[in-house]
């Protein structure tokens, strides 16, 4: 018997607020406040976006928080979705050093998770949830046990032990980063981001401003492997398949959680007006139970909306459930304003760019006006 898919790991954002220097919080036994109402308001969206929302023991104890969705319409929303009122509330402790009272525990209705040593965090079985996540606690771990609860949207929302450890893993997806007009300079104080943090490349894709708050939306680039480099050249080299054609020649290929290839496709494969991903899809069966852990290789991003069939490349990715799209190049606005990356990540699905590749795709492209190599 063939053994079941591994459920997909949710897509990971953390949320911070950091003085201009880097610092969550000052060494006083007062919060000092890092965000205004239009941040808070934001932020309660995220919550309400998310499965799930996480945060170390530490940020428990110093911080006591609720973990709550405020926002009385953001909660009719998620009801209305058939989602619980509330996202599931998770922690990560190596000691088991958590007060049963504390507002994790006893604000609103929720789940609560405990991931935990083994007999560490007895004391807490009354009111929570507690997971073996193993000795010292392992963010894969957690992150897999999540995935196979249905989590497919984490928001973590700190501290700075926990932010670390997410962003030297390379577990991390996105970084929303609030960033307050005011310093701190205390080297006693909590820090956004601890000492060891392994450097990772972050791609800045928002700027925003809430009153004096800048908020900055960052994506973690993933290192692309070589089995990834692979297969999206060999889905780069299928556009040469594609017929004469007024709008992209693009190719895709469908693989295994293994890499095995299950299927490929080319734009105008089957119908004139297919697209590379559309053909592909088209020759595995509805259901195909490989799909749940399958990645989906494009030359060029998905189409967010089109007009010639029922379905964009992105919606037919999200109903296959496929987690996991690589790239080569953002799809320009020559006929829509493109938006299959957002789409697919707000879904859940993680998204590879490997931009490198990108003037591959454009060769094939030429042929539409303003693309060059």
């Amino acid at each position: 018997m063939a053994e079941a898919p591994t459920p997909a790991r949710p897509h990971v954002v953390l949320s911070a607020a950091q003085s201009l220097d880097g610092y969550l919080d000052d060494a006083s036994g007062t919060r000092l406040l890092l965000s205004n109402e239009d941040d808070f308001a934001e932020v309660d969206r995220l919550r309400a976006e998310a499965d799930a929302i996480l945060v170390g023991a530490g940020t428990v104890r110093a911080d006591d928080p609720r973990l709550l969705v405020r926002s009385a319409e953001l909660r009719r929303e998620r009801r209305a979705a058939g989602e619980p009122e509330q996202p599931v509330k998770v922690t990560v402790t190596g000691s088991g050093e958590l007060d049963p009272h504390a507002q994790f525990f006893t604000a609103g209705d929720a789940a609560k998770l405990v991931y935990a040593p083994p007999s560490v965090a007895e004391h807490l079985r009354d009111v929570a949830t507690l997971v073996d996540a193993g000795t010292p606690p392992e963010l894969e771990r957690i992150l897999d046990d999540l995935g196979a609860r249905g989590v497919r949207r984490l928001l973590v929302e700190g501290g700075g032990t926990v932010h670390t450890q997410f962003l030297s893993a390379g577990l991390a997806d996105e970084l929303r980063l609030a960033v307050a007009p005011v310093t701190v300079g205390d080297p006693r104080a909590p820090r956004f981001l601890g000492p060891g943090a392994v450097p990772r490349t972050l791609r800045l894709t928002g700027v925003r401003k809430l009153g004096d708050v800048a908020v900055l939306h960052y994506r973690v680039a993933a290192e692309p492997s070589a089995l990834d480099l692979l297969r999206l050249r060999q889905a780069i080299a299928l556009a040469d398949e594609c017929p004469p054609s007024s709008t992209f020649r693009v190719g895709a290929v469908v693989t295994a959680a293994d890499g095995t290839v299950l299927a490929t496709g080319h734009s105008g494969e089957g119908d004139p007006l297919n697209h590379a991903e559309e053909a592909a899809l088209a020759k595995l069966p509805a259901g195909d139970p490989r799909l749940a852990t399958a990645t989906i290789y494009s030359s060029l991003e998905p189409c967010s909306a089109r007009a010639s069939h029922p379905l964009s490349c992105t919606q037919l990715i999200l109903a296959a459930a496929i987690p996991r799209v690589v790239m080569a190049w953002r799809e320009p606005s020559l006929f829509v304003d493109a938006e299959g990356v957002e789409q697919l990540m707000a879904a859940g699905c993680r998204v590879i760019e490997i931009p490198a590749l990108a003037p591959e795709v454009r060769r094939a492209n030429t042929h539409l006006p303003g693309v060059r190599p």
